[in-house]
């Protein structure tokens, strides 16, 4: 599988301001990532399907016992491939040790696999047995033979494509569970926001329930203030009126009493026979 030259721009440089920056924003680099494989590993694996398919219909089919050896047999084959492989890296790479383990895990796995081919072999004619038996490779869709033997299963399981696809299919795992943390971490934002927003509203509604309620005291205390202030001038209205009304009472009194003692003193002079040198009685006689 070619697909050519990348587009994009690959530098170091870059790649380490982005993953320093990516730290205080979410650019959505890893939503585009993510779609992009998702599409091509969604391609790799309609292949693997349809490879399936057209083994099934060109393919002898097998009896339950011998293709359930074939299973096994493929399954040990992978082990192999991808063991020796790894031995043949890390014995590059100057770690002899251990590449001697995988040597000796190789081993086992071929004495196991020789037994299940053996049973395998007798589950079956031999004309059946001698036809090349096809798998599809689960992780990169490659063709391999039942009889494939042990170098041609390194060169798959150790090639470019295979690691290729393991490292895709591993990274997509990476970004699914990268883009679901980050979900996971704007929902609870989110919700802490809402969260802020509710307290800050309730927050809100006692204050202006507070200060309704000083506002509603403020009238109360100055309907009570006007009510004082009616009540005190009525009040005082009442007196100056009550004043009023005994200065007048008085005034009358005082004028009845005046003109009594007016009317008295005319009495007396008029009864002095006449005397013409009273100038009282004469006033009021005129």
């Amino acid at each position: 599988m070619d697909l050519g030259e990348c587009p994009k721009i690959h530098e170091l440089a870059l790649r380490a301001d982005y993953e320093q920056a990516a730290k205080e924003r979410d650019y959505g680099y890893v939503v585009d990532a993510l779609q992009h494989l998702e599409t091509f590993i969604a391609d790799c694996d309609r292949k693997t399907e349809l490879a399936k398919r057209r083994l099934k219909e060109t393919q002898e089919e097998l009896s339950e016992e011998a293709a359930a050896k074939a299973e096994v047999i493929h399954r040990l084959g992978e082990q192999i491939g991808t063991k020796l492989a790894h031995a043949e890296n890390v014995g590059a790479e100057g770690n002899v040790e251990e590449s001697l383990k995988l040597m000796d895990e190789v081993d086992r796995l071929k004495k196991e696999k020789s037994t299940v081919e053996i049973e395998y072999r007798n589950s079956m004619p031999a004309s059946s047995y001698q036809q090349q038996k096809l798998r599809v490779c689960e992780v990169c869709s490659a063709y391999l033979g039942i009889h494939d033997n042990d170098r041609r299963l390194a060169d798959h399981f150790g090639g470019k494509l295979h690691l290729g696809f393991i490292i895709i299919r591993e990274k997509l795992e990476e970004l699914i569970k990268q883009v679901e943390e980050r979900k996971a971490q704007r929902e609870r934002e989110v919700e802490e926001r809402e969260k802020e927003r509710m307290v800050r509203e309730k927050e809100r509604v006692e204050l202006e329930r507070g200060q309704e309620e000083e506002r509603r005291k403020e009238r109360e205390q100055r309907s009570r203030s006007q009510s004082n202030k009616r009540r005190r001038g009525s009040r005082e209205r009442e007196r100056r009126g009550s004043r009023e009304r005994r200065g007048s009472r008085e005034r009358r009194r005082r004028s009845r009493s005046h003109s009594r003692s007016r009317r008295h003193r005319w009495v007396e002079d008029v009864g002095c026979r006449g005397h013409v040198s009273c100038t009282y009685s004469k006033a009021l006689v005129k």
